[in-house]
């Protein structure tokens, strides 16, 4: 069957039986973000394009390549968001969220939207569950955000993933490493990209994190931001690390890591596995102790991470961890006449009020093509319904896998019989 269009390129439709599965991760993250205190925030799938423009920064991918943005009717400038951290910063200081106590900490599932080559595990909409907390300077803070990501990894079940930790320092002493990488990388001009030929006056740091070859090459023998640590940046590494150590959280120091966005200060990180035999980052975060006062508020410190519910099932998928499937039918109720037809349909009320999963025929279809339904959704039991059943209150309630056949009240009794003929069963089963 021809249709009208499909799916844009770099999207994809999320079916029911697989979003089940992300119902069973949302869960988990729900629950881990719970035990350390975050709420849920829901922010605007678009927001002003100066949002995004100050806060992850105009010398990123991310802007200059990669924002979808528009002018809407009354000639703003709009941008579906990129990602999660600066919509939630932009709500918590709109509401004053932090006038409650700190630090605030709020979790968020998200859709973001990115323009670039759609590829396994990289689509232009893509979901992220994050976390983020305003308001602690504190190394402990760092690590319990680690932690919580740690521990979302291991609830799953998902095996090899790896934490790599950097710390790219703050303002005052990435100046004097922004000299060393201009220094650096000017002697290597003629190697650079375009678009880092651009970075290189105004943020060089940006050439580590480009994804052309011929950079990366050059990037590899850079300056690195570790030695150019100030004592106060050092201390906080440091106690960072000392801290992952204590609740027996293993990792590796990674120089390389300096994220994509232009909002983070002192301690980054991600979470890397593989996929396909290729490392990949399934969650990423650090601190970002500059983003509320880039949007023109007071300073105060922020962290967080962003965690990739795509890749998160991919890597699920590809060591065969199995996540719940939808829960089958219970009961489907099939019917011959209009009267059957419509005591069919109180009967599944009943049921429904009581949450038990049922269904009747909604199609007026024949009593074969019904049964072939009952097959095809998967239903534990089936009654027919016919006027001989009607009239003497009572049916035939079929264990469609054993064929077993038990007498069911049509009345009163229904509920009560259902249950304990489907518990006897069940006790039965073990």
């Amino acid at each position: 069957m021809a249709i009208l269009t499909q799916a844009p390129r770099g999207t994809e439709d999320i079916l029911p039986e697989e979003s089940v599965q992300w119902q069973v991760l949302e869960e988990v993250m729900r629950g881990e973000a719970s035990l350390h205190g975050f709420g849920e925030i829901r922010t605007p799938v678009f927001e002003h394009t100066e949002l995004f423009q100050r806060s992850v920064g105009d010398t990123t991918d991310v802007v200059q390549k990669e924002m979808y943005t528009f002018l809407d009717k009354g000639g703003r400038s709009i941008t579906l968001r990129p990602e999660g951290t600066a919509g939630a910063a932009r709500a918590m200081l709109e509401h004053g969220v932090y006038n409650g106590g700190l630090p605030v900490k709020f979790y968020y599932f998200t859709s973001c939207y990115r323009y670039e080559k759609a590829q396994k595990g990289r689509l232009r909409e893509f979901h992220q569950f994050g976390a983020e907390m305003y308001g602690s300077a504190a190394p402990l803070a760092d690590a319990e955000v680690i932690l919580m990501a740690r521990s979302i990894f291991d609830r799953t079940g998902l095996s090899g993933v790896s934490l790599e930790l950097n710390s790219i320092g703050c303002p005052e002493c990435r100046a004097k490493y922004t000299e060393a990488l201009k220094a650096y990388f000017g002697e290597h001009r003629e190697e650079l990209c375009s678009t880092c030929l651009d970075r290189l006056d105004r943020n060089p740091m940006r050439i580590l994190d480009c994804k052309s070859p011929e950079c990366g090459r050059v990037a590899a023998g850079a300056p690195r931001m570790l030695d150019y640590l100030c004592d106060d940046c050092k201390a906080h590494f440091e106690s960072v690390k000392e801290a992952l150590t204590a609740a027996g959280v293993e990792y590796t120091v990674n120089p390389s890591i300096v994220r994509g966005l232009d909002y983070y200060t002192r301690t980054v990180f991600e979470f890397v596995c593989e996929l396909d035999g290729k490392p990949i980052t399934v969650c990423g975060g650090g601190r970002y102790d500059g983003l509320i006062e880039e949007l023109g508020c007071q300073p105060m410190p922020a962290l967080g991470f962003a965690l990739g519910m795509e890749r998160l099932l991919l890597l699920l998928r590809q060591q065969n961890i199995e996540l719940p499937s939808e829960e089958p039918c219970e009961l489907f109720i099939a019917s011959l006449g209009a009267p059957a037809k419509m005591a069919a349909f109180r009967l599944c009320d009943t049921l429904w009020k009581s949450g038990v999963k049922a269904a009747c025929d909604v199609n007026d279809r024949g009593l074969k093509a019904q049964m072939k339904y009952a097959d095809k959704i998967g239903a534990k039991y089936s009654i027919v319904l016919g006027d001989d059943e009607l009239a003497a209150g009572k049916a035939d309630m079929k264990n469609m896998e054993t064929g077993e056949k038990k007498k069911i009240s049509l009345g009163e009794n229904f509920l009560d019989d259902f249950l304990t003929i489907t518990t006897m069963d069940e006790d039965l089963s073990f």
